[in-house]
C-alpha cells in the first residue's frame, strides 16, 4: 500500500532557517547593546574636567560662547577651576597667624575689647602685686603689736611700748588711752560700764576703718572677674559676625578663607579668660586674707579693752590697794 508524502520544498526551509537565525543574532546583538550601555561610565559634563574647553552650542556666534563664559567665571568665583579657586584663596590668606598678626588684622572693634581685657590685665596683676606686700606688712605689725598689748601690765605701759609705731595696734592703744583721759573727771562718780561703751565704741570704728583701708582695690578684681568674659565675648561675636559677612561678600564657603578671620574673634574670649580667672583667684585669696587681718584686729581690741577694765577696776580700789596691787 502506497502512502503519499507531502511534498516540502528545500527552498522554503532553507528559507525558514535562515529566519531564524537572523533573528536570533538581532536579539544577541540587542541584549549585547543594552549590556554595553549599562557598563558604560556616565559622561562627564564639560564645564568640570580638568581640562575641557568651552563648548559652542549650534546655533551660536562662534565668538559669543568665550566671552560670555569668561564673563561668567570672572563673576563667580564657583566657576573658575579648582586650582585657580585654591590659589586665589591662598593669597586672601593673612600670612601671620600668631596671636600678635592675628591682633595686628582684626577689626577695630575688636582691636579694641582685646586692649581693654590686656589693661585689665596688667590692673589686676598690679593690684595683686601692691595688696599682697600691704597685707604682709600690716599683718606683720598688728601681730607684733598683739604681742607688746598682751605682754602690758597697764594700758599705760602698752602706750608707752607702742607710742614709736604707726601701725593699727598703736591706734588703737591710742584711742583708748584718749577715751580715759577725756573720762577721767567723771571715773571716781559714775560706774565703769559707760567708760568701756565708749572705749568699745572708739576700737570698733578704728577696725571698720583699717578693714575697708585693706579692701581698697578689691573690688575692682571682682569687677574684672565677673566682666571681663562677657566683654570677651562680646568681641568674638564681633569677629565671627564680621566673618560670616566675608563669606557672603566672597560667594566662597572654603573654611581656609574665613577660618583666619574666626580666629581673631576667639582671641578675644581666650584674652577675656586671661583676665578674669585670675582676677577671681586673686580676689578669693584676698578675702580670706582680710578676714584673717579682721581676725586679728578684734584680738587686739579685746586685748586693750581688757587693759581697760583692769585699770578702771583698780582705780575704784582705796589708794593703799591699788599701790599693793601694782
Amino acid at each position: 500500500m502506497r502512502v503519499d508524502m507531502p511534498f516540502r520544498s528545500p527552498l522554503r526551509s532553507t528559507r525558514r532557517g535562515s529566519g531564524k537565525r537572523v533573528l536570533r543574532s538581532a536579539m544577541l546583538m540587542t541584549a549585547l547593546s543594552i549590556v554595553l550601555g549599562l557598563a558604560a561610565p556616565q559622561s562627564v559634563p564639560a564645564q568640570e574636567l580638568p581640562g575641557a574647553t568651552n563648548v559652542v552650542p549650534s546655533g551660536a556666534a562662534p565668538g559669543s560662547a568665550p566671552e560670555a563664559s569668561s564673563a561668567a567665571s570672572a563673576e563667580s568665583p564657583s566657576a573658575m577651576p579648582a586650582d585657580a579657586r585654591r590659589s586665589t584663596a591662598a593669597k586672601s590668606l593673612p600670612q601671620d597667624l600668631s596671636p600678635w598678626g592675628m591682633f595686628r588684622q582684626a577689626d577695630i572693634v575688636v582691636k579694641a575689647v582685646m586692649i581693654g581685657l590686656a589693661f585689665a590685665s596688667l590692673v589686676t596683676w598690679t593690684v595683686w602685686l601692691a595688696k599682697a606686700i600691704e597685707l604682709a606688712r600690716a599683718k606683720r605689725r598688728l601681730r607684733r603689736g598683739i604681742s607688746r598689748i598682751v605682754s602690758a601690765a597697764s594700758l599705760r605701759e602698752a602706750e608707752a611700748s607702742l607710742e614709736a609705731g604707726n601701725d593699727t595696734s598703736a591706734v588703737l592703744v591710742q584711742e583708748a588711752a584718749d577715751e580715759l583721759r577725756v573720762s577721767a573727771q567723771v571715773l571716781n562718780h559714775t560706774s565703769a560700764t559707760g567708760v568701756n561703751e565708749r572705749v568699745t565704741s572708739r576700737l570698733s570704728r578704728v577696725e571698720t576703718e583699717a578693714g575697708q583701708r585693706m579692701t581698697k582695690g578689691i573690688g575692682l578684681l571682682a569687677t574684672i572677674g565677673a566682666t571681663a568674659p562677657f566683654v570677651g565675648l562680646f568681641g568674638t561675636v564681633w569677629g565671627i559676625m564680621n566673618s560670616f559677612i566675608g563669606i557672603s561678600q566672597s560667594q566662597t564657603t572654603n573654611l581656609a578663607v574665613v577660618a583666619p578671620g574666626i580666629a581673631e574673634a576667639l582671641l578675644a574670649t581666650a584674652l577675656g579668660l586671661v583676665a578674669a580667672i585670675p582676677a577671681v583667684i586673686i580676689y578669693n585669696v584676698f578675702a580670706r586674707s582680710i578676714t584673717g587681718y579682721r581676725r586679728l584686729l578684734g584680738d587686739a581690741s579685746a586685748g586693750i579693752e581688757r587693759l581697760v577694765s583692769r585699770e578702771l577696776d583698780f582705780r575704784r580700789l582705796p589708794h593703799s590697794l591699788s599701790h599693793a596691787a601694782e
